[in-house]
């Protein structure tokens, strides 16, 4: 079991955050068979890719620096917010020392595809840093960057959920909220799957916590130069997975309001705000706008300005209407 001591320093002091560098590791894991597969329809639409960039680019040196349990933190660096990009960590992965990126070569590094003498030469290269970089650019741009709007809007709107959850419930109930194995006990957090790890004190630092697509369960973070860090399965990814037993299945309300219409008042079982709808539901902005006024002045919704964004929810009838469509 993995138990986080928290004080009250930490609780103010913990925060969110959207790291594209760890979602497209964890992406190239799934993809490599180290890690939970992916969806049938995304592995069959990204494998031939995936394929083509191990033998075309440097990106099997990338994953040799990957372990069952972890990986380098260079190829991953500690993000500092919600705004993060992969321009963001791009340049921080370029910017690695190369001593620190052998360093961590060398203690993660130690699997048999280190050792194959292709992968060796990157590993031990005086631009190993530069030429890894290069290869995780290239993984993104044709593995993710054209999925990662939808990706990052699920995640967004999963940070907005929690923070409403904080707002009435408290830290504790969002946290134990995460994951099923997650309780709050005696001023800390015991998460019951982990293998023996003992005690881990944040020290005043806080939590960091980032959801995820494609995280399995819950992964962590225990060393630096990360913060303390939890990283989540986002709510929304079942439904992009197409995991329909858990989604609500709107065949009713689809009769009574129309298929676009039933699916953003079942995206809102959160706030949401139009631009974020729009790209986790893959609609057009502008017919998410429309859909949205007829709803909103059918009395389903209504909406209010939260920071630069104009939030989207339920009113009591459209509650309604939605619970009675399950």
């Amino acid at each position: 079991m993995l138990r986080f001591e928290v004080s009250v320093d930490d609780l103010l002091r913990s925060r969110f955050a959207l790291s594209p560098a760890l979602d497209l590791c964890l992406l190239l894991r799934s993809l490599a068979g180290q890690d939970r597969p992916l969806p049938r329809a995304w592995a069959t639409r990204l494998l031939p890719a995936f394929e083509r960039l191990r033998r075309e680019t440097e990106l099997d040196a990338a994953l040799a620096l990957h372990t069952p349990q972890s990986g380098p933190n260079f190829v991953a660096p500690p993000p500092r917010g919600l705004n993060q990009t992969w321009a963001d960590d791009l340049a921080t992965i370029r910017a690695t020392p190369l001593e620190a990126a052998r360093h961590e070569c060398a203690t993660t590094a130690t699997g048999p595809s280190a050792h194959d003498p292709r992968v060796r030469a990157v590993l031990d290269s005086t631009d190993a840093v530069s030429r890894i970089a290069e290869a995780m650019d290239q993984a993104w741009h044709e593995l993710l960057a054209s999925d990662w709007p939808q990706l990052r809007a699920i995640c967004e709107r999963d940070v907005v959920h929690r923070v409403g959850v904080i707002g009435e419930h408290g830290w504790a109930t969002t946290i134990e909220s995460l994951h099923p194995s997650i309780a709050w006990s005696d001023g800390g957090i015991e998460i019951g799957f982990f293998p023996p790890v003992g005690n881990v004190r944040l020290a005043g630092d806080g939590l960091l916590l980032i959801p995820s697509v494609f995280v399995g369960n819950i992964a962590a973070h225990l060393e630096d130069p990360w913060p303390r860090t939890l990283a989540y399965r986002a709510r929304g990814t079942a439904a992009l997975w197409g995991e329909q037993a858990t989604v609500p299945q709107p065949d009713a309300l689809t009769a009574l309001v129309g298929r676009a219409r039933a699916r953003l008042l079942l995206a809102l079982d959160a706030p949401a705000s139009t631009s974020h709808l729009a790209r986790s539901l893959a609609m057009a902005p502008g017919a998410v706008g429309d859909h949205l006024a007829i709803l909103r002045g059918a009395g389903l919704l209504v909406r209010a300005r939260s920071g630069r964004s104009v939030l989207y929810r339920h009113t009591p009838l459209g509650e309604a209407l939605v619970a009675g469509s399950g």
